[in-house]
């Protein structure tokens, strides 16, 4: 294949995870935002929405497409009912503490992961595709259901920006992550938006995880590397930003595929790592984040 169409071919691999890791990150950054709570468990989130998405397509006994968009409900809030449980249980009764809740997401990572390995079992599983069409190119055939994912991610992309910026629940939002003691005295119920968010940042992780699954299949240790990614993204983007998180993840997303497919992904991950580096050096705050005054 000439390099042209070998370069095209990464940059779609690369706008493929780009599209999965920005709904993520999304997730990450949204609970650091608003809760200034470092969620850890951020990745077990992802696992959990992929092994109920398995659950469910496996056990409803209905064709592939119709359990695939059933999954892509029923995967969501499952997880976000879950992450709502552990922040009412855990995060509430520590006040939301920055150091106390590091750990204890920490604990609630383990909790989610030892028990989808218990319940589930060690072996990775497919989730069966909605639908499998090949879109035939001048240089090569390209997967249907990838430029689904892309879309996908692009309009639920385009909602949570919409929710956030144009309707009431975003101004709350975005007026407890300003100031949270200002927002109570203005009568805003900051605990609820906070379990609101944490749950919704919990679902926007499932989400992508039901999306792509069907491509990498379901496994109790597929959270790691969504993680490590997401904090990679929010780092560069700035934390709390999420149009830093965007930009981010679409910058991490690109490079990854793209030096993956044309080198290894490990020379992807290192270049991720020095990027990292790079930020905190000369502009600790990331690239889009407010600085400290």
């Amino acid at each position: 294949m000439a390099f042209g169409p070998f370069l095209l071919l990464a940059t779609l691999e690369g706008l493929l995870q780009a599209a999965v890791l920005t709904l993520t990150a999304l997730g990450l950054s949204l609970v650091f935002g608003v809760m200034r709570v470092v969620n850890v468990a951020h990745g077990e989130f992802y696992m959990l929405g992929a092994v109920v998405a398995w659950w469910v397509t496996s056990t409803i006994g209905l064709p592939p497409a119709i359990a695939f968009f059933v999954a892509l409900i029923i995967s969501p809030m499952v997880v976000g009912a879950v992450a709502l449980t552990g922040e009412r249980l855990i995060l509430k009764r520590l006040n939301y503490n920055p150091e106390s809740t590091i750990v204890a997401t920490i604990g609630m990572l383990y909790i989610i992961q030892q028990t989808v390995l218990l319940t589930y079992g060690p072996d990775a599983r497919p989730v069966t595709a909605p639908f499998y069409y090949r879109i035939q190119l001048p240089w090569f055939g390209y997967s249907g259901y990838n430029l689904f994912v892309i879309a996908a991610a692009g309009v639920l992309l385009l909602l949570v920006w919409f929710v956030l910026s144009r309707t009431r629940l975003g101004l709350v939002m975005r007026a407890t992550q300003f100031d949270s003691e200002t927002a109570q005295a203005f009568g805003i119920p900051i605990e609820r938006v906070y379990a609101f968010v944490f749950a919704a940042g919990a679902m926007l992780a499932a989400v992508a995880a039901v999306l792509i699954v069907p491509i990498r299949q379901a496994h109790y240790l597929m959270g790691l590397d969504p993680l490590l990614l997401s904090f990679i993204v929010v780092i560069i983007g700035g934390l709390g930003s999420l149009r830093g998180t965007v930009v981010a993840a679409l910058l991490i997303g690109l490079s990854d595929g793209i030096i993956s497919v044309f080198f290894s992904p490990t020379l992807a991950k290192m270049i991720s790592t020095l990027l990292v580096a790079l930020v905190l050096v000369f502009k600790p705050e990331g690239l889009f984040g407010a600085k400290a005054r």
